[in-house]
């Protein structure tokens, strides 16, 4: 499995960003104002994953209880999958806010345009934890692996 690209976590945001705001050119007036639901949703995962990423971490750097080698691959799925959702929700409330922006004299505007915000900033903390796990869960080298091609590891005695 590669490392996440940020390439691919922007390119996603801004193509939902453009579709989003050009679906509401057409249909704005016949939605329900923005819910607050998906902001706390968004923000508790980021710090779900967090603190999993600091623990995944340490438990491979030989910290704590080993970690099984397919909980550290489906645990970085999971980060891979959440970086790419958040990029997708957080492009959804880029088009939204940049569509509302125009019209924030009118209560209705600037209500969604506080909620897409909110969303955008929750959406930008998932992604930047699910970086981070996905980091973490990459496996220290080894001290056999630091030693030059063609030289014998380092026994760590002194001689």
């Amino acid at each position: 499995m590669r490392p996440t690209k940020a390439r691919t976590l922007v390119l996603t945001g801004l193509v939902c960003a453009v579709g989003m705001w050009l679906l509401l050119r057409q249909v704005y007036t016949s939605l329900p104002p923005l819910p607050w639901s998906g902001v706390p949703a968004l923000a508790l995962l980021a710090v779900a994953e967090a603190i999993t990423g600091r623990n995944v971490r340490a438990r491979l750097a030989g910290r704590g209880t080993p970690i099984p080698p397919i909980a550290v691959a489906r645990i970085a799925a999971l980060a891979k999958a959440s970086s790419l959702a958040a990029a997708l929700i957080g492009g959804l409330a880029a088009g939204f806010l940049i569509y509302v922006a125009a019209s924030l004299d009118r209560s209705a505007y600037r209500s969604d345009a506080l909620v897409s915000g909110a969303t955008l900033g929750a959406a930008v903390l998932l992604i930047a934890a699910a970086l981070y796990l996905e980091h973490g869960c990459r496996v220290p080298p080894s001290p056999d692996q630091n030693a030059e091609p063609g030289q014998p590891p380092h026994s760590g005695a002194a001689r």
